[in-house]
């Protein structure tokens, strides 16, 4: 067993030991037999207890036999009457958790202690009877434990208080009876008893919010004097304010005011939950943050570290909703940069850089360049994220932090930090076009060195991408051809590819980049080779007949836009079943289906809807297409444009298990209804799903395939197909019944009867809708996918969402309506962020390319504004995208 200290000997007295290295689990119990001397050596039994609740949280596990004895052995200890021994056995019953059989033995003795004239002993037996005890015990004892509550002795009550808080979640109808008597014990003058009572008294009541409304609202007047029962009441103070939603600017706010009031409590825990309590309320104004500003600001001066780490860790929270406010602790803020504390040097300098205006940007810079060498790595990624921010918000400030970045960029450390770095140069790249030169120079210089292999292929991409677009491209070929020379095959092949994207963007680098390709094709990796030999071709560079320009660039820079994982399933088939048609890249599917046909379930297990998602994507895109073109009722349909997860229409555990996936065409919708018996005395037969369309007026049914038998535990499909106008997205709702024939199964024989009965069984309704009709697919580069795609059939508009809890709310709800791909993590919304920005791609039915630019904006009202920008393939897509946002 693993020991965290070293043995002290002679010769290293100044270094810790462990009084317990190398104890054994047999040589304790072995020692345990002390507890049945006749002469109890109090000493001794205490030494060997201890070393037996080392054991227990060492995590030694004790046989069922070896708890026994030892617990019968412990019990024997009741006849000393040393109060340390006494202490020591409560705590090894507490662990040993003995069984209701054992419990009996040892109950008789705590219930004693528990009357005695010794508060120790009634204090410690109420907590170890409360742990073990079972709750027909507990109706025995419960009138000593109202007793306990209100005991004059502090410890005795809190003893009790405390167990009531534990045994409320086991036995919550006998502790819910001690409401009297733990709002007796609110009134009491000992700190931590009042802090107890008030935290039992609020979690009997915490399911019933007008109770805990008139629990705060009482005890606000005055009458809690623990700082301890304070901060909590302040937390529910504030949890009332939340769930009730007071308007603290209609003028009638108590709640807020005895907020206030607690920032001039005595205590300096009291004054910070109540200034941090502030901070954190909904559609709080600067105005009314100011006095909670003003306590934090004269925290940041404190001797105490742990108040200058509260109040700039809530300050920090605070700047990122409210920056002006927080503007007044600049200069209190700048003095702890260099406070020993790095975890508060590190968030005052977040702060700073949150805070700072355009002027302070310079000499802020200086300060940081001295004190990041001080700090570690995850304190460095928290800096450089807080200078990106910066830098996008004072662009024109761009030259000073790209140097920082770049200089830092240069200095030892981990691969997460340089990656932060890297990712913020390239964001500032994007964002700030004047910063693109020297910001490329800078990544190009990092290559140099660069240790890290992914880095460095992400650097090249980028530079692929970026660099034939500076006002000089040919400054950047001897920094690409040098990864050639010098770095892995990895990283050899990447540069390979970048020197083909200068050459295809370049015409006068052409000849240059031809003679570096050629070099290429005596490289020692066949990756590198290969990749040489192909763009050669692509460009023409080996004398072949060279593609067209928009050929050559659509082959560079285009994004794959299908799921590589259905390449690698179609690319399998296509070798597994040999064709002499070459491989056709658009029969591969492009979306990734979750919820495969449905499948038998496996034996002995329990029955799961028809379409619960299988463990990893399982393609099957060709299989729905397979089948549908296989029924004769559908096969002119065309190709199938999507298919739908499944939709569940009955409850789980009920008789009939029925779910929908909806297979969209371009001129038709085929609902696919996989049903499931579960009833195993029972046989289905000509098994059809009647639907009523009268909610979607522009669908009209053109046909229908019943299942003509559905065994139990067999799982069939009926169809029912509709026409809708062509490429155009008609949504709607469908009310569905199934019907069919019940016939009686013996289950002796396992045959069914002759004669059936007709019966019908209602199932939910579902509904047709607009993302229906696109498909998921992302793009590898959003900003060179948007370039590419041009301005011609852009549309851009403003919407505004109306009240939303939050952005992320806004933001999922906008990418559900829609149902595109997110596109390079926008779909995150950082907590407490004032805007965002997310960038969505997909494919339109109709096979039309969509990408989507959302930029949303939240004030002080929860107010939602949204800029929506589309490009597309199709104006007529463009405009269909903001008649569904409009409407939705």
């Amino acid at each position: 067993m693993a020991q965290p200290f070293l043995k002290k000997d002679d010769d290293r007295d100044d270094e810790e030991y462990s009084p317990f290295l190398g104890i054994e689990k047999g040589a304790v119990l072995q020692d345990a037999r002390v507890f049945n001397d006749p002469q109890l050596d109090a000493r001794r039994c205490s030494q060997v207890i201890t070393k037996l609740l080392y054991l227990l949280n060492q995590g030694e596990t004790f046989t069922k036999i070896e708890a026994t004895e030892v617990f019968f052995s412990v019990t024997k200890l009741f006849q000393s009457k040393d109060i340390g021994l006494r202490r020591m056995v409560y705590l090894m019953i507490k662990e040993l958790s003995p069984c209701a059989d054992e419990v009996i033995i040892v109950t008789s003795s705590l219930m004693k202690d528990m009357n005695s004239r010794t508060d120790m002993y009634r204090a410690n037996a109420i907590r170890v009877l409360c742990r073990i005890t079972d709750g027909t015990l507990l109706t025995q004892i419960e009138r000593y434990l109202k007793q306990a509550i209100v005991d004059k002795n502090p410890v005795v009550a809190s003893a009790a208080l405390v167990s009531g808080i534990h045994l409320l979640q086991t036995n919550p109808e006998i502790v819910k009876r001690w409401s009297n008597e733990v709002q007796e014990a609110v009134q009491s003058r000992a700190a931590l008893v009042q802090f107890h009572a008030l935290a039992l008294l609020h979690q009997i009541r915490q399911n019933d919010r007008l109770a805990v409304s008139k629990l705060v609202t009482s005890l606000t007047k005055g009458t809690v004097r623990s700082p301890l029962a304070q901060c909590l009441l302040i937390r529910y103070t504030s949890q009332v304010i939340r769930e009730s939603g007071v308007n603290t600017q209609s003028g009638d706010r108590p709640f807020y005011d005895y907020l206030e009031g607690c920032l001039r409590h005595k205590a300096e825990m009291v004054i910070f939950e109540a200034a941090r309590a502030i901070t954190e309320l909904s559609g709080v104004t600067t105005r009314e943050l100011t006095p909670a500003i003003t306590v934090l600001q004269l925290f940041l001066s404190s001797s105490k570290p742990v108040l200058r780490f509260a109040a700039v860790r809530t300050l920090n929270k605070v700047a990122m909703s409210h920056p002006m406010a927080v503007t007044n602790c600049n200069i209190d803020m700048e003095s702890l940069i260099s406070d020993q504390n790095r975890s508060i040097a590190t968030l005052a300098i977040t702060t700073l850089l949150k805070t700072g205006n355009e002027s302070s940007v310079d000499r802020l810079m200086k300060q940081i360049t001295n004190f990041m060498s001080d700090i570690a790595d995850e304190f460095k990624i928290v800096v450089v994220e807080a200078i990106r921010s910066l830098c996008l918000k004072f662009p024109l400030k761009y030259r000073s932090l790209m140097n920082f970045l770049s200089n830092i960029l240069r200095e030892e450390g981990g691969f997460e930090y340089k990656k932060a770095i890297v990712d913020s140069i390239v964001i500032l790249i994007r964002d700030i076009p004047d910063a693109k030169e020297s910001g490329l120079l800078h990544l190009c210089e990092f290559i140099e060195d660069c240790e890290f292999t992914y880095l460095s292929t992400q650097i090249l991409h980028f530079l692929g991408n970026e660099g034939p677009k500076t006002s000089d491209p040919s400054k950047y070929i001897r920094y690409i051809y040098n990864r050639v020379i010098l770095e892995n095959a990895t990283v050899r092949a990447s540069a390979v590819s970048t020197l083909a994207k200068f050459g295809a963007m370049i015409d006068s680098l052409k000849p240059r980049i031809f003679i570096l390709l050629r070099r290429c094709l005596f490289d020692n990796d066949d990756e590198v080779r290969d990749r040489a030999t192909l763009y050669l071709n692509t460009l023409g560079g080996d004398g072949s007949v060279v593609e067209t320009d928009k050929d050559v660039k659509e082959f560079l820079f285009g994004s794959l836009d299908i799921p590589l994982t259905n390449m690698e399933t179609s690319l399998k088939n296509y070798i597994q079943n040999p064709s002499e048609e070459p491989f056709e890249i658009n029969s591969v599917p492009r979306e990734v289906k979750s919820q495969p046909l449905a499948e038998k379930k496996a034996p002995g297990k329990k029955p799961t809807g028809l379409g619960t998602p299988l463990t990893g994507p399982t393609p099957v895109g060709d299989t729905y297409e397979r089948l549908l073109s296989s029924i004769p009722e559908f096969a002119s349909f065309g190709k199938l444009f999507k298919s739908s997860g499944p939709v569940e229409l009955t409850e789980a555990e009920t008789e009939y298990a029925v779910n929908v996936i909806k297979h969209i065409f371009d001129r038709h919708v085929v609902f696919q209804y996989n049903c499931s018996n579960t009833i195993p005395e029972q046989l289905l037969e000509n098994v059809f799903v009647i639907v009523d369309a009268s909610e979607a007026e522009e669908f009209s049914e053109v046909g229908s395939k019943p299942l003509k038998t559905l065994p139990y535990d067999t799982p069939g499909q009926t169809f029912v197909a509709f026409e809708k106008p062509e490429g155009f997205p008609s949504v709607g709702k469908f009310s569905n019944v199934l019907r069919f024939a019940v016939k009686e199964v013996d289950p002796s024989t396992g045959e069914a009867e002759d004669d059936g009965v007709e019966d019908e069984y209602q199932l939910e309704d579902f509904e047709v809708v607009a993302a229906d009709y696109m498909v998921k697919v992302g793009v590898s580069n959003f900003r060179n996918a948007w370039e590419s795609m041009g301005p011609d059939f852009e549309r851009i508009d403003e919407y505004g969402l109306g009240p939303r809890e939050s952005l992320a709310e806004s933001v999922n709800a906008v990418i559900s309506l829609l149902g595109m791909q997110p596109c390079e993590g926008t779909e995150v919304v950082p907590s407490n962020s004032r805007s965002h920005s997310c960038l969505l791609s997909g494919v339109y039915i109709g096979n039309v390319k969509v990408l989507v630019r959302l930029s949303f904006g939240i004030d002080a009202s929860k107010e939602v504004a949204m800029k929506l920008a589309v490009r597309s393939e199709d104006e007529n897509v463009s405009d269909a995208i903001h008649v569904i946002v409009a409407g939705g």
